[in-house]
């Protein structure tokens, strides 16, 4: 049962670090929204292509199942990243529960 512990302990951790991640990238999408002439440079260049390289595959998977959310007037929600974040909050637990499962 020891080894079911670290099982979830390590996933937990890894889906704790991917949410990071996820919210690290809300917050470049949201800066270039409202700063639409800010393009990143340098450091934080390297920074947004490495958030784009893990967060893009997922979401653009989940975007081929789930189209985004029409709007009106030409708007729309992806979907993708929302039920993404769901996923991972339902994977930590499941991860959390074979932890406790293991003591």
């Amino acid at each position: 049962m020891a080894i079911l512990g670290w099982i979830g302990w390590g996933l937990s951790v890894l889906i704790n670090l991917y949410m990071m991640v996820l919210f690290a990238r809300v917050i470049l999408d949201w800066v270039q929204f409202f700063a639409r002439g800010w393009r990143p440079s340098g450091i934080l260049l390297v920074l947004a292509n490495v958030l784009y390289a893990l967060t893009d595959p997922p979401i653009r998977w989940i975007g081929r199942f789930v189209p985004p959310l029409r709007l009106g007037g030409g708007m729309a929600i992806d979907v993708g990243f929302m039920l993404l974040f769901l996923v991972l909050i339902v994977g930590q637990r499941f991860a959390t529960f074979l932890y406790f499962l293991s003591l």
